[in-house]
C-alpha cells in the first residue's frame, strides 16, 4: 500500500479524541456539579453488576487531578491512533475498552475501577508493540517516541507503586494492547517509486550509468566516440533558413 494515500490527515483523526474528551468532561462536570456518586457504575470485579463498568468505567473519574492527568494522553494516542492506523482504530478502540475491562472485572481488587487510564494503556501498548512488528520505519519512528514519552508509565503497572491506583487496569490495557497488535495485521507500506533504481524491476548491470563503475566501485570515463554518440542521440538537430526580402526604394516626390 502507497504511504501516500495511507498516511492522510482526515477531520477524524482530531474529531473523535476531541468527542471523546468532550464526553468524560461533560459527565464528569455533570457528576461534580449535582453532587452524583457514579463511581458504582466502574468495575466492581467479580460481580455481576460490576460487569457494567467494563464500558461504563472509561468515561468515569473520582476527582479533578485524575480526569486532567488522563486527558492530555487520550487525545494525543487516540488522534496518534487513527492518523497511522487508521483501518484499525475503531476495532481498537472498542475491543481494548472491552478486554481490558474483562481482564481488569477478572483480576482485580474488590474496589470499584474507574477512569481512562486503562484505555490509555492499550493504545500506548498497541502503538509501540504494531510499531516494532510492522518494522516500517514511520512506526517505528512513532514506537519510539511513544517509549519516550510515556515509557515511565510501566511502573504503574505494579501494585507496589501506588496502593490507590488500578495498577490491575494497567496490566489489563498493558496485555490488551499487546494482543491486539499481534492479532490485527497491517498493509505492507510502501514507498512511493520515483525513481528507476526504485523500481523492482530495475538491474543495475543494464543500466546506462551504473555500467561506468569498474568492480571496485571507481567511476570510469566513456570512450570519447561514445560521448560523441550521446550527444548526437540527445542534441536536436538545428536548421537555419535564410529568406532574402527586397527592400522597396523611396519614392521622391514634389510639393
Amino acid at each position: 500500500m502507497d504511504e501516500q494515500n495511507h498516511f492522510k490527515f482526515t477531520p477524524s483523526v482530531w474529531i473523535v479524541p476531541t468527542l471523546f474528551l468532550l464526553i468524560i468532561w461533560t459527565v464528569f462536570l455533570i457528576e461534580d456539579t449535582f453532587n452524583l456518586k457514579l463511581n458504582p457504575y466502574g468495575i466492581f470485579p467479580r460481580t455481576f453488576s460490576g460487569m457494567k463498568g467494563i464500558v461504563l468505567s472509561p468515561f468515569l473519574h473520582g476527582d479533578f487531578n485524575h480526569i486532567a492527568s488522563n486527558s492530555v494522553p487520550l487525545f494525543v494516542l487516540t488522534l496518534a491512533l487513527i492518523y497511522f492506523y487508521r483501518n484499525l482504530s475503531l476495532k481498537v478502540l472498542v475491543y481494548g475498552i472491552l478486554l481490558s475491562g474483562t481482564i481488569t472485572w477478572i483480576i482485580g481488587r474488590n474496589s470499584y475501577h474507574i477512569g481512562a487510564s486503562g484505555l490509555i494503556y492499550v493504545l500506548v501498548s498497541f502503538i509501540f508493540f504494531k510499531g516494532m512488528m510492522t518494522k516500517y520505519y514511520r512506526l517505528m519512528a512513532l514506537s519510539l517516541t511513544v517509549v519516550m514519552v510515556y515509557g515511565g508509565m510501566v511502573w504503574y503497572v505494579f501494585p507496589e507503586v501506588d496502593a490507590k491506583i488500578s495498577w490491575e487496569g494497567h496490566l489489563a490495557g498493558l496485555l490488551t494492547g499487546f494482543i491486539l497488535a499481534a492479532y490485527y495485521k497491517t498493509p505492507d507500506y510502501v514507498k512511493s517509486i520515483q525513481y528507476d533504481w526504485e523500481k523492482p524491476e530495475f538491474v543495475a548491470e543494464n543500466d546506462a550509468f551504473m555500467k561506468r563503475f569498474d568492480e571496485n566501485g571507481n567511476f570510469v570515463n566513456p570512450p570519447k566516440e561514445e560521448i560523441i554518440e550521446v550527444l548526437e542521440t540527445f542534441s536536436p538537430e538545428i536548421k537555419y533558413v535564410y529568406e532574402y526580402i527586397e527592400t522597396p526604394k523611396n519614392e521622391s516626390s514634389n510639393d
